[in-house]
């Protein structure tokens, strides 16, 4: 079939509408293309930003919980009396409490000047923020009936004073003397023993 001039004329404008649709659903996909694009962008933002705003949370919450613990572990050894000056004229009561209580012998001790904690005592170490650990060393010397007498005292001293108590070493010997059958109870064992009462002050 030949197609003369006087057809493309009557076909021209067939010809121009198809041209501009063919334009337009270009035009129609390029513009989907690029909103496509640009959607997935904007969700990828937005999962970033939810995933940011979920870790920060996270964090959040995290800290509070370390802070809530902090303080939690600060007001135990607030009342325990770890923290602060030390008491020893409480030390010295309790002390005299527990020798009474126990009926034991003989207590003498003496308590050396307060100083930083020699690091190898604490594990964990001796930073503490705006603290520093400090001990005052007692050399204590016992006369005991038996071992149970030391081992008692420890175990009540530990529990009753304002202080982080640390046993750093114990000797003990016998002392040679008669049994208990007499009127008074003699000593058959002598105690030696270093200990580090430990608390927190602030720093100067």
């Amino acid at each position: 079939m030949k197609i003369t001039s006087q057809d493309l004329h009557r076909l021209r404008w067939g010809i121009v509408f198809l041209a501009a649709l063919l334009l337009t659903s270009a035009g129609i996909v390029f513009a989907a293309t690029n909103h496509l694009k640009q959607a997935r962008q904007e969700h990828r933002q937005a999962v970033a930003r939810h995933d940011n705003i979920k870790s920060r949370l996270v964090r959040a919450r995290d800290e509070e919980r370390e802070i809530r613990a902090k303080i939690s572990r600060y007001q135990e050894l607030l009342a325990r009396g770890i923290i602060g000056q030390e008491r020893r004229l409480d030390w010295v009561e309790r002390i005299a409490r527990i020798q009474a209580a126990r009926r034991l012998i003989d207590v003498q001790y003496e308590l050396s000047p307060q100083q930083p904690v020699d690091a190898k005592l604490l594990p964990s170490g001796t930073d503490a923020g705006g603290y520093e650990f400090m001990a005052s060393t007692m050399r204590l010397q016992m006369q005991l009936l038996h071992e149970d007498d030391l081992l008692g005292f420890l175990a009540d001293l530990q529990k009753s004073i304002q202080a982080l108590l640390i046993v750093r070493n114990c000797a003990v010997d016998r002392t040679g003397r008669g049994g208990t059958g007499e009127r008074t109870p003699q000593a058959q064992l002598a105690a030696e023993c270093a200990l580090d009462w430990i608390t927190l002050r602030e720093k100067k």
